[in-house]
């Protein structure tokens, strides 16, 4: 009994330490955020006053009514050599803010500071952009305190896993900005075995759920990505229109297969372990359970699961799109020209991921009852 009341005394201590910790870090972090103008090389200004000085509305050639402000802005310059001087802006910006919009007191803003022979006048200049750092900040640690809420330690290793992966994408772009010669699917596929064995591993633990959802993820990626490739040449690219992607100096289909290979890798991820989970859940529930028995099962979490995850990824692409689909309506394009040059990629990366979604609950299955086998052997 005092060894299980000493374990529960230490287990105590070790969470309040943890919580004092966290707290410690929360807080610490939200200081340095707030006053941190001294870390930034461009000039930052707090906006101090706001006149909205002029309105007015206009109609574009296509009958698309807006309105147009000008604000006056006064702001006090937080760091560099003009530090603590005021600082004047001409702000305009419209009803619709497609491209611009308004300032209020209290934001903080980066700045483009205007020469001025006088030193003691008030500065001029031109906002380049918002100082969004603390609103970050706060959704970050929100997002943290609900993983370690929910998922407890399960979510502490999600959370290093994020963080290794962010890592390890970061990487494999810098490999290929420095080696452009280098065939970026191939990086992009050595960084997805990273990214499969790392987050099954910390968040799953080694056993044979794990090791069947790995094996499963990773022959599913490489169907996924042989049949996109397949489709794409035997329709010679027909279809995708890569001026979706402007600014590009290298080969755009290597760069939509990349992204492909990535974007499917979540989703495909998921259904693995959920199918994993599931059968072996059955298994360890009923050692006597029959093949036929956990396959059936398997199938019909698939079926409940596989539309779900499908729409899932069709959302996440479309809604990027939103924007330019309304500004096509707005303007009067039309429907088969608007689909066409604005979603053909997200369509067919969405088509692609549901492909692999459907690819893996078969794969999944048979993985996890070939690892249930091998269990069964040994016992």
């Amino acid at each position: 009994m005092n060894v299980i009341r000493n374990k529960k005394r230490n287990f105590t201590y070790l969470n309040v330490s943890l919580f004092i910790v966290l707290a410690i870090c929360i807080v610490s972090s939200i200081v340095f955020v707030y006053n941190n103008y001294s870390f930034y090389d461009q000039p930052i200004a707090k906006i101090q006053e706001v006149e909205l000085k002029d309105s007015k509305e206009t109609i574009d050639m296509y009958g698309n009514e807006d309105r147009l402000y000008t604000q006056n802005i006064v702001a006090q310059v937080m760091n560099g050599e003009d530090k603590g001087r005021l600082i004047t802006f001409t702000n305009e910006y419209s009803k619709s803010g497609a491209y611009d919009q308004p300032f209020k007191v209290g934001q903080e803003i980066f700045v483009e500071i205007h020469q001025n022979d006088q030193e003691n006048a008030t500065l001029t200049g031109t906002i380049t952009d918002v100082k969004r750092d603390k609103y970050i900040l706060i959704v970050t640690w929100v997002f943290i305190l609900l993983l370690l809420l929910v998922g407890r330690r399960q979510g502490l290793y999600s959370i290093l896993t994020l963080g290794i992966n962010a890592t390890i994408i970061s990487y494999t772009l810098d490999i290929y900005l420095s080696r452009p010669h280098w065939n970026l699917v191939l990086i992009c596929g050595i960084s997805v075995l990273f990214f499969t064995v790392i987050s099954f591993l910390l968040v799953n633990g080694f056993n044979e759920k794990t090791y069947a959802a790995i094996a499963a993820t990773f022959l599913a990626m490489f169907v996924l990505i042989v049949i996109t490739y397949l489709v794409i040449w035997l329709n010679d690219s027909q279809g995708l229109r890569y001026e979706e992607m402007p600014f590009l100096t290298r080969n755009p289909e290597t760069i939509f297969m990349a992204g492909v290979l990535i974007g499917s890798l979540g989703a495909v991820m998921d259904i693995a372990i959920t199918m994993s989970s599931s059968i072996f859940g059955l298994y360890e529930k009923n050692n006597e359970i029959s093949f036929e028995a956990l396959k059936a099962s398997g199938m019909d979490i698939g079926k409940d699961i596989m539309g779900t995850m499908t729409n899932i990824l069709f959302f996440v692409y479309i809604s990027g799109s939103i924007p330019t689909i309304i500004l096509y309506m707005k303007n009067d394009m039309d429907w088969g020209y608007m689909f066409t040059m604005n979603l053909s990629l997200e369509l067919a990366r969405a088509l692609a991921g549901g492909i692999g979604i459907v690819l893996t609950i078969p794969i999944g299955i048979y993985m996890t009852l070939f690892f249930i086998n091998q269990k069964r052997a040994r016992q």
